[in-house]
């Protein structure tokens, strides 16, 4: 299995990138989600699936591990492939797909191109357990672009002494409102540290 795949960005369009690593050439299909996620060129790493098909061995990239692992969870579903996954997460982020499970929203799942009611309705059955369980135990709707920044600013916040659900409400409300891709795990201390 590839884990991810870290290279330059030769090419990128909406429905798939060209990500150069080591002089070969993968063709890596996004959702536009991802596509938004992106630079316009230079170095990317996209967390990769690979779906292997009897005609074809097909790469599927995201920006983030969440979202990876929500496209695993949809294609987990009877009746959801992997391009049909890749078309919901292509009409919504992922954090308001998985509040319509966890609300049991499947009209906003059947809103979606080629999702009908029965197939809307057995994701929401399908996945409402495993999300609601994931909400209770870890920050699921962070739509942040780095969670590796905001784990490491939390880590050395703790290990400063100050209490961790105080740390996590601050680093939310920082990530919330402001391009959080560009501050580095320093500054994210650093702008807690002025609301501590």
């Amino acid at each position: 299995m590839i884990a991810y795949i870290e290279g330059l960005m030769v090419e990128k369009n909406p429905a798939y990138v060209v990500v150069e690593c080591n002089g070969i050439g993968y063709m890596i299909n996004i959702s536009l989600y991802t596509y938004s996620h992106l630079p316009e060129s230079g170095n990317v790493k996209l967390f990769t699936h690979l779906a292997i098909r009897e005609d074809a061995h097909v790469l599927f990239g995201f920006f983030t591990v969440n979202e990876k692992e929500l496209f695993r969870d949809l294609i987990s579903v009877s009746g959801v492939g992997p391009n049909t996954a890749r078309v919901i997460l292509s009409s919504y982020a992922p954090e308001e797909i998985k509040k319509a499970i966890i609300e049991n929203n499947p009209q906003i799942l059947q809103s979606v191109k080629g999702i009908g009611a029965k197939t809307a309705q057995r994701v929401v059955v399908d996945l409402t357990g495993r999300f609601k369980k994931e909400a209770l135990t870890k920050d699921e709707f962070l739509s942040t672009t780095n969670n590796t920044t905001r784990n490491e600013a939390l880590s050395a916040l703790v290990m400063l002494g100050f209490a961790k659900n105080t740390v996590e409400k601050i680093l939310d409300k920082i990530t919330g409102s402001y391009e959080s891709k560009n501050l580095s795990s320093e500054a994210l201390v650093k702008e807690a540290l002025k609301k501590l």
